[in-house]
């Protein structure tokens, strides 16, 4: 007998959320502390429908213009996270929809993402991506002696809330000692900015390390929407 597409989800998520539990019974954390955000990238408006009827209520996108059309073709009210490395020149549109961009990571976009929200007349929460991972000059993310520096950047910024510190842990290797680092930073960070709480870290393979490290919003796709 062959699944409908909602109640594949729906088992899915079922076992996503019940690692979620678990994993903060070990961290000795409530599962109210950590929000999921189910990573809709590549897959039809129609699956972000079925996530929120099934209790969903944040998803997260890469690429623009998808987020964006996708945004569009969705009824029901949730909350979307731009979670993909962001061009300087689709900052703008990007700052009218969504209601959390997680890879701020220079200071030219803090100001593009700042214009484009002030347009849009709106307040944008945005989460500062660090790099730790300093042998690849490729990966996104600003190298961690720098991101207090962006941060007070975004703080100034008249349209936009620092809401904390993103992080994707390298592939490939030992993510706990990322997690680690980031919690560190974190504390660094919220001593500065009380509000920036947010902690955004760990993915399919990696969130039950990340939530024993404090993360405080885990971006899951694969786990629930099954492979691209």
């Amino acid at each position: 007998m062959t699944l409908t597409r909602q109640a594949e989800i729906a088992a899915n998520l079922d076992r996503v959320e019940t690692q979620i539990a678990q994993a903060c019974e070990a961290a000795g954390r409530a599962r109210d502390e950590v929000t999921l955000i189910a990573v809709t990238k590549t897959y039809p408006a129609s699956d972000a429908e079925i996530l929120a009827e099934l209790g969903v209520a944040d998803v997260g996108e890469n690429r623009h213009p998808e987020a964006e059309r996708k945004k569009s073709e969705t009824r029901a009210d949730l909350r979307w996270h731009f979670l993909g490395g962001l061009q300087t020149n689709k900052a703008a549109a990007v700052a009218k929809y969504a209601d959390m961009v997680h890879s701020v990571d220079r200071p030219k976009l803090v100001r593009a993402l700042n214009q484009g929200a002030e347009s849009a007349g709106r307040m944008l929460d945005c989460l500062v991506q660090v790099d730790f991972d300093t042998t690849d000059p490729g990966r996104a993310g600003v190298e961690p002696d720098k991101a207090l520096e962006l941060a007070d950047l975004v703080s100034q910024s008249d349209h936009l809330h620092l809401a904390g510190l993103m992080v994707v842990a390298p592939l490939g290797v030992d993510p706990e000692p990322v997690f680690a680092q980031l919690a560190t930073l974190s504390k660094q960070l919220q001593e500065l900015h009380p509000s920036a709480s947010v902690v955004s870290a760990g993915m399919s393979q990696d969130f039950a390390t990340a939530i024993k490290y404090g993360t405080t919003h885990v971006r899951i796709g694969r786990s629930i929407l099954g492979n691209r």
